[in-house]
């Protein structure tokens, strides 16, 4: 592998050796991608405070994330289709998360099974799944979790219906690829990423064929959403989740206080302050934006977890500072895993211990612990808001009010 200096490198190697059609899968969102786009600009606009000579020479990136130990304050989101930015993904993934010492979550829209997982790596892993309309098929995979020993449950609840994503409907997403003439060329220059493939363990969704009916042969994500996912969801089925797995459970994809509030007297253990990735409602605000808000509303109630737009050792900081426990991350490792596989998810999380290790430095804290409002430039303990630009809209905005 070339020499890779930032989680950007990993990206635009990614790029080269990914089909377009998966890579952009992983690096899309959705509509406009407006969403997308906030969430990375809000969290570059935060500033972190430079501090300088205080005793930083003893640094302590440990912590735990639901009761569990964690080398560092992330953990690897669950990602479907992982197995086809690379032969036998999710696998890897998980592999190097074990060797960092983070956990790795599996999406119930994996390429590898539950099982294949578990066979492979031999250690706990948590594992993600929706409440679909099929709530047997659900039943069957929170107990295939338990008989794999995950653990945590990981219950994504902002996918009811799914937001358009306009790259994967222009290239025609299919798990295994479609041979078109639009595609084949672009695979054909792929060689790295056809042998993987060939040699993964499996090459449809792994969790799916052969255990829901009228599924036996799916390969297309939309194709099972618009067939599957239950626009009916509730609270009761949050309730339901609950009652069938007994270990550790995560609600992800809180974005409102109100929800917030609901889910931290769900008796979930942890929420995620996620809006997909900007994957699903384009306009919604950006997940570091709600943040502060729903962490003084709910911090001392549930532990919180953060999402979304998360490229640095730099962004975990902000996101700790602001309210965050630890941090999920989801395309800064798929992109290692796209550009070299478990060496290239291991090389990711690495860069983001490195700089998450030498901004508390720079930032005066040596544990993560510490790590709080006082690290953010026009932040307080009482105001965990950061001071940051208006965006140019807001400031045209204003413009306009004051001439009328």
């Amino acid at each position: 592998m070339k020499t890779i200096t930032c989680i950007s490198d990993l990206r635009d190697l990614a790029k080269r050796r990914v089909p377009r059609a998966f890579f952009e899968y992983a690096d899309s969102g959705s509509y406009a991608e407006e969403t997308l786009r906030a969430n990375r600009s809000d969290l570059e606009a935060i500033k972190l405070r430079q501090r300088i000579l205080i005793d930083v020479d003893k640094r302590d990136l440990s912590t735990t994330i639901v009761g569990q130990k964690a080398a560092l304050p992330i953990a690897l989101a669950p990602i479907g289709l992982c197995g086809m930015q690379h032969g036998d993904g999710e696998i890897l993934a998980a592999k190097a998360a074990n060797e960092a010492g983070v956990p790795f979550t599996l999406s119930t829209m994996s390429v590898c099974s539950i099982e294949q997982v578990a066979e492979a790596t031999g250690k706990p892993f948590w594992f993600q799944v929706y409440v679909i309309r099929d709530r047997a098929f659900i039943q069957d995979l929170i107990n295939r979790a338990k008989a794999a020993k995950c653990s945590a449950l990981v219950l994504t609840l902002d996918l009811q219906i799914l937001g358009q994503r306009h790259r994967d409907v222009k290239n025609g997403l299919t798990v295994p690829p479609e041979i078109k003439l639009s595609n084949v060329v672009d695979i054909a220059t792929k060689p790295r990423w056809i042998w993987s493939i060939l040699n993964g363990r499996s090459k449809t969704f792994g969790n799916l064929a052969g255990h829901v009916k009228g599924m036996e042969n799916v390969n297309s994500l939309a194709e099972w959403t618009a067939s599957q996912f239950d626009p009916t969801l509730s609270w009761k089925d949050v309730a339901w989740v609950r009652k069938l797995w007994p270990g550790k459970l995560i609600l992800k994809g809180i974005m409102d206080v109100e929800d917030a509030k609901l889910a931290a007297k769900s008796g979930a253990d942890a929420i995620v302050v996620s809006n997909h990735g900007g994957r699903q409602l384009d306009g919604a605000a950006s997940s570091i934006s709600m943040l502060p808000q729903i962490a003084d509303a709910v911090g001392k109630d549930i532990e919180i977890m953060f999402d979304g737009g998360v490229r640095s050792g730099q962004d975990i900081m902000r996101a700790l500072a602001l309210g965050a426990k630890s941090c999920m991350i989801g395309r800064s490792y798929v992109y290692g895993l796209g550009a070299g596989g478990q060496a290239g998810v291991a090389k990711a999380i690495d860069i983001l211990r490195k700089e998450l290790d030498v901004t508390m430095a720079l930032c005066g804290v040596s544990r993560v612990s510490q790590i709080g409002p006082q690290v953010i430039v026009g932040a307080s303990a009482t105001d965990p808001s950061p001071v940051r630009s208006k965006p140019k809209a807001a400031r045209t905005a204003a413009k306009s009010k004051r001439r009328a």
